[in-house]
């Protein structure tokens, strides 16, 4: 596939940067070129303001390979004929004579209907070029790749504590200073491409190269870009090119007047279980256009890398539904696998990381394909890193499903440390999708409705909010230093978040109650989120100054069922889990990496982590040269029930 590139297109970097050349483009002189690409269409137009809505006076020129093209001379006084903001469309004919309305494929901006009563609800087309004295100027360059990835999972539109939609420039503004205040060096931004429905939280794109105008400009994403690389923030685009809308009027549908175009005809190009439309890989400017897409958010607004989402649906030709892997080889290698697919994917890592070396690439995968990240030039699918998605599944049917008494610590570990070799796995308890409505939040399933009533700090002692405390700040820490070499959280979950997600829309009577993050929550200073809010916080500059996920993968020493302790040691860290409900530990043996005096350095019994203190972290802890447990030397220590304490060697 590369040389067939190479010999149309001269390079991959040429073939990847079509967005020049398709859309609109203004000219340095005001004139205008609009190029589409629509190989059914029989006669092709632009209307808009610009004509007064005619729909067939301006009609394209028909090229070869199902290229149009439309130039429209600078108007008499020298200015644009596409004035900014001024609303166009295309109107695809077909062969029978019928007129489409569409949307340009290339559209960079379009936006929702001021009015929807008498409008409706189908986007507009409008021509972005502002005066060169509003064009956001770049201020800041790119962050380096972080050695050890923290991502803060975020969407834009939710991240105020208003019954509204947020801003770019709100997030930016109010947002990142928390993001890195707790920690993080990463943000992985949900729902930027264009999606006309707000409650597809960002997975129903119908236009692949707009930036959503629900939260502002596309100038006032770069801001939020800039601002995020000023203070170090590495910034992931939640991309979306495993399917796309199935809307006509303002998506890619049919927007040639076929069901083809960029998608496979018939059933091959329809997703039964999304209600959406699949992408034909195989075809040579489907390729071109999407993988243009990446270029335009590397090159225009300046991204880190992109988070790929639903690449399982991508790999398999049954999209991977009603499947389960086990992990037998013969499940990634037969006739099922979607050739063309996984040459997208692979072209696509192969280009980014070779034109930007410091990207990072994750694959949302649940089949465990292998090789899925190892280089391309060894065969594999060339990804950075993979969702650890086994894991939050493992947390929310140990909490619906299992006393704590009956939690298995061997199989806990298992599902923690069950990833490929030498392919990066990135960690979570719980992200976006475990708390849409159906679902919710780990800390709601510990707490539920003790929430409302028992999160003041002057509230009598409740024992289902302190069991609630611990184990959540416990599961977040064994999940960070035992899960993988990357860890993400979900906007708000690192204080514990109430409730679930869910977005405005017919069946709520378009509420935005649960379609926003109650910061207020973590800001009260008499309430019990802050204590969560500082175990994340100081879990994550723990593993900065340590490294752990930048290290090798844990060696676990101890899984005792009875006591219901793990522990593990990394990067020299030694890490102690006490999941035991009831029973605290006195001069309880742990084998230890190295000799030395260990110190806690992190004790979720702390005051400030919500705990009840019963830890003396200054009392140092003395190796001695006794081999146990697999590690050459012991320690010592007291662990209390419900309780996770990190320690490392004193200097």
């Amino acid at each position: 596939m590369i040389f067939q590139i190479k010999k149309g297109d001269n390079s991959l970097e040429e073939f990847t940067r079509e967005y020049e050349n398709f859309g609109v483009i203004i000219d340095k002189n005001n004139g205008v070129l609009v190029r589409e690409w629509a190989p059914s269409a029989h006669k092709l137009y632009l209307t808009g303001d610009f004509n007064n809505w005619n729909k067939t006076s301006t009609p394209f020129t028909k090229l070869e390979f199902g290229k149009w093209e439309l130039r429209l001379p600078a108007n008499q006084d020298g200015s644009c004929p596409l004035k900014h903001l001024s609303e166009i469309k295309i109107i695809v004919e077909n062969d029978r004579g019928e007129l489409f309305e569409r949307l340009s494929p290339w559209a960079h901006y379009v936006t929702q209907p001021e009015n929807q009563i008498t409008e409706g609800t189908t986007y507009k087309q409008r021509v972005y070029h502002p005066n060169a004295d509003k064009v956001y100027k770049w201020q800041h360059s790119n962050p380096k790749k972080p050695k050890s990835l923290r991502i803060y999972e975020c969407h834009v539109g939710i991240a105020t504590n208003e019954h509204r939609v947020g801003t770019y420039l709100e997030f930016a503004k109010n947002i990142i200073p928390r993001i890195v205040k707790q920690g993080y060096n990463a943000i992985q931004l949900m729902a930027v491409m264009e999606h006309a429905y707000y409650a597809s939280f960002g997975y129903q794109v119908t236009s692949f190269y707009a930036v959503s105008s629900r939260y502002g400009t596309p100038d006032e994403l770069k801001e939020l870009v800039d601002i995020a690389h000023k203070n170090g923030i590495t910034v992931l685009l939640d991309l979306v090119h495993s399917h796309a809308s199935k809307n006509t009027l303002d998506g890619l549908n049919m927007f040639d007047g076929t069901d083809a175009c960029f998608f496979h005809s018939g059933p091959r190009g329809e997703h039964p279980l999304w209600d959406s439309r699949l992408f034909n890989y195989g075809n040579y400017d489907v390729l071109k256009f999407l993988m243009s897409n990446l270029r335009w958010y590397m090159e225009e607004y300046r991204f880190d890398g992109f988070r790929f989402d639903g690449v399982t649906s991508m790999l398999y030709h049954s999209r991977g539904m009603g499947q389960g892997f086990t992990g037998n080889y013969e499940e990634y290698f037969n006739l099922n696998v979607d050739v063309e697919s996984i040459v997208y994917l692979m072209l696509a890592n192969h280009m980014l990381h070779e034109l930007y070396p410091e990207i990072i690439t994750i694959a949302e995968d649940v089949s465990g394909m292998p090789g899925m990240c190892r280089p391309v030039d060894e065969g594999g699918i060339g990804f950075d890193y993979r969702l650890g998605m086994a894991i939050p599944d493992k947390w929310i049917k140990i909490l619906k499903h299992e006393k704590d008494e009956d939690w298995n610590m061997g199989d806990l570990c298992w599902v923690l440390i069950n990833r490929r070799w030498m392919e990066k796995t990135v960690a979570y308890c719980e992200s976006h999708d475990q708390a849409l409505v159906g679902d919710k939040t780990i800390a709601f399933w510990l707490m539920d409705k003790e929430m409302y009533t028992s999160m003041s700090t002057l509230s009598p002692p409740n024992s289902i909010i302190s069991r609630g405390i611990a184990l959540h700040n416990m599961i977040r820490l064994i999940t960070h230093g035992l899960g993988g070499e990357a860890y993400l959280n979900f906007m708000g979950n690192e204080f514990g978040h109430p409730e679930w997600l869910d977005f405005p829309r017919a069946g709520n009577n378009s509420s935005f109650h649960y379609a926003r993050r109650q910061w207020h929550l973590v800001d009260d200073e008499m309430l019990k989120y802050k204590f969560m809010n500082n175990w994340d916080r100081e879990m994550n500059l723990l593993e900065d100054k340590y490294g752990w996920l930048n290290a090798n993968p844990a060696y676990v020493s101890w899984k005792h069922e009875d006591d219901k302790i793990i522990a593990f040691d990394r990067a020299g860290v030694v890490f102690v889990f006490n999941f035991h409900p009831t029973k605290s530990f006195a001069d309880y043996t742990v084998g230890v990496p190295e000799a030395g005096t260990y110190k806690i350095m992190l004790n979720s019994d702390d005051k400030n982590f919500g705990g009840e203190m019963r830890v003396d972290n200054t009392v140092p802890h003395f190796s001695k040269p006794e081999p146990y447990a697999g590690r050459p030397h012991r320690i010592l220590i007291y662990i209390p029930c419900r309780t996770a304490i990190v320690y490392a060697r004193g200097i």
